[in-house]
């Protein structure tokens, strides 16, 4: 069975976000078998895919280093340029079913485009501990499906240097815990927005690139800054991303591209 390593949201090898994608079953394996192999591959996620009837539909689902995950952006990119680049596919459009509904990527210019569902957005209070342990005060938090601190400039969001643990003390109910997004308007001509995102509570004490952090920031600044396209930098330090995202109705669609680095024979 193979594996491959694909640097997502990157123009060239090294940057963006590495995922793992394994070539597709016939049937699923145990949970415990994919978790395991998310655990030893350590990026962000790992992605697995399930063959149906269709060859341009198939089931996806994520696994971090530590658990299973409801959404993700850079590992779903990752899997349809598997199909698209690695394994030959002539559909126009990709489906992948998944915890968080259908969800397609189709080939755009030189990368790809993906139909995301809106996260809808509401501004809370700032939680008592939320400065502290991002080590900045938030100038407006807000909610989605994770917690959104607006800091004061985007060089404030640069230089955070965020107490994980503590971070672990925000989100419940709708809110996925543990994991928080920095964000502010961009100081540079070329992008709009400058965020990162910690998420040490689902194993990953900061993610490169995130794409499903779109889903709840594109709403968010289309409205402040009144379009419906917005550019964004995720700047986790050495790495970093970018994003073209646009509005459309109740769907956020992400652009970007991705570079295969590895291919590789799981013994398993």
């Amino acid at each position: 069975m193979r594996q491959w390593t694909i640097d997502a949201f990157a123009d060239r090898p090294f940057t963006g976000n590495p995922a793992a994608v394994v070539e597709p079953f016939e049937a699923w394996p145990y949970d415990g078998w994919m978790q395991a192999l998310a655990a030893e591959n350590n990026h962000s996620e790992t992605a697995f895919l399930r063959r149906s009837a269709d060859p341009a539909r198939l089931d996806l689902r994520w696994f971090t280093p530590a658990t299973e995950v409801p959404l993700c952006g850079h590992a779903t990119l990752s899997a349809a340029h598997v199909l698209f680049a690695e394994l030959g596919s002539q559909a126009g459009t990709l489906t992948f079913d998944t915890a968080a509904g259908p969800l397609t990527v189709r080939r755009r210019g030189d990368g790809y485009e993906m139909d995301f569902p809106v996260d809808p957005v509401t501004q809370v209070d700032t939680p008592p501990g939320l400065a502290e342990a991002l080590g900045a005060e938030p100038v407006e938090v807000w909610a989605s499906r994770y917690l959104m601190a607006i800091m004061a400039d985007a060089e404030t969001v640069r230089t955070l240097t965020p107490d994980s643990r503590a971070l672990l003390a925000f989100g419940d109910g709708a809110l996925e815990r543990g994991q928080v997004i920095a964000c502010a308007l961009s100081d540079r001509s070329d992008v709009d927005v400058v965020d990162r995102f910690f998420g040490p509570g689902c194993g990953v004490e900061e993610d490169p690139a995130t794409g499903s952090a779109r889903c709840g920031l594109m709403p968010l600044f289309a409205n402040r800054l009144g379009r419906q396209t917005v550019r964004f930098l995720q700047a986790f330090p050495g790495r970093g991303a970018t994003f073209e995202c646009a509005l459309a109705g109740n769907r956020v669609l992400i652009r970007g591209q991705a570079v295969t680095v590895m291919e590789s024979v799981l013994r398993l």
